[in-house]
């Protein structure tokens, strides 16, 4: 029996594939087994080659693999597409009743499974379940108890009425039945389950959950790919909490109804993606100089221009570095696992809040559509912390009031900090402007105001750096004398091809980083390694520029730009090529 079990279901987009294999995602992880997800998907909303792709195991997976155990091909060019992934007793299931899979060919040593969806689908009572007889198909070649599929339906279909829910579990049945029927044969896959109880959601959906957690009250957006399953999950849940979700009518407008919500004291956010956040910059300078705490939330896709929506990228990272004219101190920070993504969202809001200046939280495709599974107490609300920073009330308001009597929201101040007043505050009337101003926020072009207003607010990221913990993830060999550096969503792949590469004897000391600004001091950690990789989805190596930059020292670089995520394998394979040719590899 395999170590793992992975699956897959494609075909075109309109066909139901995304909603299929979440389907099958649940009932595994309902189940107690581990779960780690992938989906490839075209830039339409009908047409064009779209899979959904599962890995599951009772120990923890982290990535995804060069291996197709099961695929359920709704189009012949599904198994053209997979046809490197599958191997020799992979079982095939599909519909040789449909047209175009008449003349399907299985390729030699594979095992193709006859199944004729669409009528058992219409027996069942119509044939848009014919995805669902599939999954019964599946549930039998692997050996899944059908029952743990049942649980799944329900959530996805329970709100459409129960017989609906009534006739995909006959279809599902009818799909296992007739493969238990008609193939009398001995598949080596058999499912284990346990008792476990896993909690299973994507890297868009963990923003969200953190972002509620940490107190957010106003979310304003506009529907970009892949940003959208952020405001997708705060709709209708955030009203529960007091708070609102408005849908904008472009990214400039999403940008700065936030702004006018942190102005009004309330928790703001917004998410976009790498064409949004171009819109948006100009505001962004706007929310540095007035001193507005507020999250922008930018989950990355293939660039330039609109790219390729829907496909894996890390390019936006200069951008965020230095988007927007003149200097705008800002935070980056940049979670590397779906978990992280819940936790670094509590954080974005804290720093905000605390050093009053944007933040951009950064995710990237392969994270933000990833769906995984994870223990509820990652999750611990209790362990939340919400700091709203330096906020004076009634009664400390008047120790920061100028001669005259006004309230200075950009006092300078020492660590940069200036203090903050919600309206209503008694004598905590105050204005902001995008033009240069003094301590009350009037306007000003006093040259000695303008370098004391631009030192403060600089000084707050010096501040920051000495009074917070921006350490990197540490795993792998801490003793290994190769070091490999990477941040966003590689890190499961990595984690996973340090098993591949000590098979081979190869150690490796990892760092993660999820924090680009500020961002750690790496230079001890790359002068005690005798080679040092930097693993990134970009074709210049924007991060490696930066530890270059650092460090004063040339590192290795693997680099990949072709729109799909690392695998561990493939990973496994660069990481080893490179150490014993100390060449830069790219895709």
């Amino acid at each position: 029996m395999a170590a793992d079990f992975n699956w897959a279901v494609g075909g075109e987009a309109g066909d139901g594939i995304d909603s299929t294999g979440k389907i099958f995602a649940q009932a595994l992880s309902r189940s107690g087994r581990h779960v780690f997800t992938s989906k490839d998907f075209a830039s339409r909303i009908r047409g064009g080659y779209t899979a959904y792709k599962v890995r599951t195991s009772v120990d923890k997976v982290q990535s995804v693999v060069d291996r197709l155990d099961v695929l359920i091909a709704l189009t012949p060019r599904t198994i053209e597409e997979n046809l490197d992934e599958l191997h020799e007793g992979s079982v095939i299931i599909y519909d040789g009743e449909r047209t175009t899979m008449q003349n399907v060919e299985i390729p030699e040593g594979m095992i193709g499974i006859d199944v004729p969806l669409k009528r058992l689908a219409e027996e069942a009572g119509g044939a848009i379940m014919r995805n669902v007889v599939a999954l019964g198909a599946a549930c039998e070649v692997a050996e899944f108890p059908i029952e743990n599929l049942d649980s799944a339906l329900e959530k996805r279909f329970g709100d459409k009425g129960q017989k609906l829910v009534d006739n995909n579990k006959e279809a599902a049945r009818a799909g296992q039945s007739y493969v238990a029927e008609e193939y009398d044969a001995e598949f080596e896959y058999d499912l284990e389950t346990t008792d476990e109880d896993y909690v299973l959601l994507n890297g868009d959906e963990a923003i969200g959950m953190g972002a509620i957690a940490a107190g957010c009250r106003f979310y304003s957006g506009y529907p970009i790919t892949p940003a959208t399953d952020v405001m997708t999950y705060l709709t209708g849940r955030l009203e529960r909490y007091g708070g609102h979700v408005v849908q904008a009518e472009d990214e400039l407008s999403a940008i700065n109804m936030a702004l006018g919500a942190a102005r009004g004291g309330a928790r703001a956010m917004t998410a976009t993606s790498g064409p949004g956040i171009d819109l948006m910059t100009e505001t962004f300078g706007l929310v540095a100089t007035s001193e507005t705490p507020l999250v922008i939330c930018n989950v990355m896709r293939s660039g330039p221009s609109t790219g390729m929506p829907t496909k894996q990228e890390q390019g936006d990272l200069n951008h965020m570095l230095y988007g927007g004219h003149g200097e705008v101190p800002r935070f980056v920070l940049t979670p590397t696992t779906v978990d992280e993504c819940f936790w670094k969202t509590v954080e974005a809001f804290n720093l905000a809040e605390k050093y009053q200046l944007p933040v951009y939280l950064t995710a990237d495709l392969s994270m933000a559509v990833t769906e995984q599974t994870f223990s509820p107490d990652a999750f611990d609300m209790d362990a939340v912390e919400v700091d709203r920073g330096f906020v004076v009330d009634d009664a400390s308001v008047e120790e920061h009031l100028s001669e005259s009597g006004g309230f200075q929201p950009h006092e300078l101040t020492e660590d940069g900090i200036s203090p903050r007043a919600f309206p209503g505050t008694v004598d905590g009337a105050h204005m902001s402007t995008g033009l240069e101003h003094d301590e009350q926020g009037r306007r000003t072009e006093d040259t000695e105001m303008r370098v004391e207003q631009v030192d403060k607010r600089n000084r707050k990221v010096e501040t920051a750096k000495e009074r917070e913990d921006w350490s990197p993830r540490e795993f792998g060999d801490e003793d290994a004398e190769n070091l490999v550096i990477t941040w966003g969503s590689n890190e499961g792949a990595l984690a996973e091809a340090l098993d591949l590469l000590d098979e081979d004897g190869i150690d490796i000391r990892v760092l993660s980083v999820p924090y680009v600004f500020p961002r750690p001091d790496l230079t001890e950690d790359i002068e005690a390694a005798d080679e040092t990789i930097v693993v990134e989805c970009n074709e210049t190596g924007q991060f490696a520029n930066l530890i270059e930059r650092d460090a004063l020292v040339r590192v290795d670089r693997i680099n990949k730009y072709d729109g799909v995520r690392f695998k561990a394998d493939e990973l496994a394979r660069e990481i080893k090529a490179t150490l014993e040719t100390g060449t830069e590899a790219t895709q």
